[in-house]
């Protein structure tokens, strides 16, 4: 790799570790692109070699805060000692990450607004949906949940994840909601269990 090349991939993860901060704490719209030029100490002409816009910017920020969860869940859930209890440790690892200032803000209230419901549910979808699939087949492989289809359970589960995180986030105490969300989900997840869970 030329030194050229290495700049500027450097220079490009600079940017976007700056405009994971600012959106973070002031939102997308807070965040003006002179703004991140500044804290980056860079200049506008290598924000835009990089990025073609502010929104452009935002789905690279966006796309590493749902790996950086993705990652950080999967790394909990491995902890476990059979699938069922990898599934709830996983759920209690992701309620966690909305507590994240970054994945409240970017994730879960800005993502919507800029991306819209459909791009912003493609993306989760590419990043979680596998390891939840993954999850939930490995807990039906063993007998713990009863066998059924693996991608519609899957899809739901993804779906009450995401919409546990959007009421923590939208909540005035966020550690209350939290908790209440794991108890919800962790009822959720004993039901499908059944005599298993107890």
């Amino acid at each position: 790799m030329s030194k050229k090349v290495e700049q500027g991939l450097q220079t490009r993860a600079h940017l976007v570790e700056v405009a994971t901060t600012l959106f973070a704490e002031r939102g997308f719209a807070g965040t003006s692109t002179e703004d991140i030029v500044k804290a980056a100490n860079t200049t506008r002409g290598a924000l835009y070699h990089h990025f073609e816009s502010k929104e452009h910017l935002f789905v690279t920020v966006f796309e590493a805060v749902e790996e950086q969860v993705v990652a950080q869940v999967n790394a909990s859930a491995m902890k476990g000692r059979t699938p069922l209890d990898m599934l709830r440790r996983g759920i209690s690892a992701f309620l966690d990450q909305c507590l994240d200032p970054a994945m409240q803000r970017i994730v879960l209230r800005d993502g919507l607004s800029v991306l819209g419901w459909e791009r912003w549910y493609e993306i989760d979808v590419r990043y979680a949906l596998g390891s939840v699939a993954a999850a939930v087949e490995a807990a039906i492989a063993s007998g713990q949940i009863p066998r059924q289809p693996v991608q519609p359970l899957a899809h739901l589960m993804l779906g009450a994840m995401n919409h546990a995180g959007l009421y923590i986030a939208g909540a005035a105490d966020p550690a209350a909601a939290r908790k209440e969300m794991e108890r919800a989900l962790r009822r959720v997840v004993d039901g499908l269990a059944g005599n298993e869970a107890r």
